[in-house]
């Protein structure tokens, strides 16, 4: 049986669609059951229209009953039984619900290598502190910001004339290689947790 992944996004998709190519080799393990997003009309979920994966939308209106929406998220994704729930550029933070019920099996990336430089604006801060090195970094979520357990991380060099947009950019494509792997690894291999370490079993 498939190891089962429902993959959150806001945006373009750049990062599902890193995954959606990858589970078309039959050797990656994973597949995607679903993909959801808080925004409707965006590329993200025509991408996974358009490889036949099941979508579905759940805004967060303004002023809504934002722990309501947590636990509707909650459920909406729990509907896909999933052993994996993966936010690819989804610009919205979970909730206390939705930890309690997958918490340990939910992954983000981050464009910098944590713990530097957390929060929305990695590659910009990197560059303005004048790192020679930054890269990215795929986490276990938790209740912090950029704060879970380190996956794995790729490094990227800093040019001396990139600008945050250019740094970013080649952080994407380190990004998109690195969530591909950290995902095939866990639909592959047993893993535990000790203290702030992941252990891959062979």
């Amino acid at each position: 049986m498939a190891f089962r992944v429902v993959v959150l996004v806001s945006g373009s998709g750049t990062l599902l669609q890193s995954l959606i190519d990858a589970q078309a080799d039959p050797e990656f393990g994973a597949r995607i059951v679903a993909v959801g997003s808080d925004r409707t009309g965006i590329e993200g979920l025509e991408r996974a229209r358009r490889a036949g994966i099941p979508t579905f939308i759940h805004p967060l209106n303004k002023g809504a009953d934002r722990d309501l929406w947590d636990r509707q998220l909650t459920e909406l994704v729990a509907g896909h039984h999933p052993d994996l729930v993966v936010l690819a550029g989804f610009m919205k933070l979970v909730g206390a619900a939705f930890l309690e019920r997958f918490g340990g099996r939910i992954i983000n990336s981050h464009p910098a290598l944590l713990p530097s430089f957390p929060g929305m604006h990695g590659a910009r801060d990197a560059l303005e502190y004048g790192v020679r090195i930054t890269g990215s970094t795929v986490f276990l979520v938790d209740d912090g910001v950029d704060s879970g357990v380190i996956l794995d991380q790729a490094a990227v060099q800093v040019r001396d004339d990139d600008t945050a947009e250019t740094l970013h950019e080649r952080i994407k494509v380190t990004e998109r290689e690195l969530l591909v792997r950290v995902v095939e690894r866990m639909a592959g291999r047993p893993w535990r947790i000790e203290g702030r370490k992941v252990r891959w079993d062979a």
